[in-house]
């Protein structure tokens, strides 16, 4: 069998290629190069092209050579390129002058997230009250985020948490869902602490950080995510004073010692009685703006648990008593770093986050 003329061809081409892709001096030339050899009008293109025109056996004869040169061709193409790249810089710097006086480029740093650091502040605060960190779970079932905190199954309350469940076959009345508070920290904390001694469970005094989710409108005060702090103090005698005090004292911690603070009567289902704490808004010095809307910031719910929920989490309620808050942690930090919206926190905006 006679080698196909197209071959031959190739081959002269290669060669020609090669030869005159040794005087390319610049990009201008490489470009006009690479559409004479590589192009969809070049030789290379046009053998595949031919292809179907060829008689059976010549076909893997051609398609084999035609594919050989154009790989050599490209090869040859990415180091002309690289060369040309090489020959610019070294123009470029040696066309420069050098002051080895001048000081090296700061690397830019990584730095903590406002709400890391707003966190960390709030546990050095509330670790100084004698509270620790306990860390609960983000996916959690219908039983421990509503039933076990005195939300029953059909709960109007529920309606409040703008729930996001998970689907997941035959749960029946329990279904997974993403937590809407971290409350449901509450009984696995008490859980716990009770498993330890249960005729003589020790007191508890925690706070739960953690992201939680609603399926709400967004604006500048709400997010369908966001950080909570759940707080539980729970022992012998503890009444509703102690925990104004303690939600006062981190006011004045976290904002200094004229910061103000009110408790207004609210409901939630897991305390009795319940309140809303609020912090009085420092961008319109309680005027009223679009962050507070009304002069007041409300930071989150508070209460004494309710008898209920200590009974859930194996404490007696004839014998303990306890008080529980949960507050907004971008709520807090909108406060002091002075932010007047709250979905900066998740939009990854350096020019937002470089100010920290």
């Amino acid at each position: 069998m006679t080698e196909p003329k197209v071959l031959e061809e190739l081959e002269q081409v290669k060669n020609a290629a090669l030869a005159e892709l040794e005087n390319v001096k610049d990009e201008t030339e490489l470009l006009t190069w690479r559409n004479t050899y590589l192009g969809k009008t070049s030789a290379v293109m046009k053998a595949f092209s031919s292809l179907g025109t060829l008689v059976p056996d010549q076909r893997p004869l051609v398609g084999q050579g035609a594919n050989r040169v154009k790989t050599m061709l490209e090869a040859a193409l990415t180091e002309k390129t690289n060369l040309l790249k090489e020959s610019a810089m070294a123009h470029s710097l040696a066309s420069q002058s050098l002051d080895v006086t001048l000081p090296g480029r700061v690397i830019p740093r990584g730095r903590l997230h406002p709400d890391t650091q707003i966190l960390r502040e709030l546990y050095r605060i509330f670790g100084d009250m004698g509270f620790q960190v306990y860390h609960s779970r983000e996916v959690e079932s219908d039983e421990y985020n509503f039933q076990l905190l005195n939300f029953p199954v059909g709960h109007p309350a529920r309606d409040m948490q703008d729930t996001y469940f998970i689907d997941a076959p035959n749960r029946g009345d329990n279904p997974l869902l993403m937590r809407t508070h971290t409350s449901p920290g509450q009984i696995r904390a008490m859980r716990e602490f009770s498993a330890l001694n249960p005729s003589d469970p020790p007191p508890v005094r925690i706070i739960v950080p953690g992201m939680v989710y609603r399926y709400e409108q967004t604006d500048q005060r709400h997010e369908t995510q966001f950080d909570q702090l759940e707080g539980l103090a729970v022992g012998e005698r503890i009444r509703f004073s102690d925990l104004k005090g303690t939600l006062t004292e981190m006011a004045r911690r976290l904002f200094g010692p004229n910061a103000r603070t009110r408790f207004r009567a609210s409901y939630f289902p897991f305390t009795e009685p319940s309140a809303e704490f609020d912090i009085q808004c420092f961008q319109c010095d309680g005027k009223g703006c679009g962050v507070c809307g009304g002069g007041w910031l409300e930071i989150g719910g508070s209460g004494m648990v309710h008898p209920n929920v200590l009974r859930n989490g194996g404490y007696d309620p004839t014998r303990y008593s306890g008080f529980a808050f949960g507050f907004g942690v971008q709520r807090i930090a909108m406060l002091k770093y002075g932010i007047n919206d709250i979905r900066y926190f998740w939009d990854n905006d350096l020019r937002f986050l470089e100010q920290f």
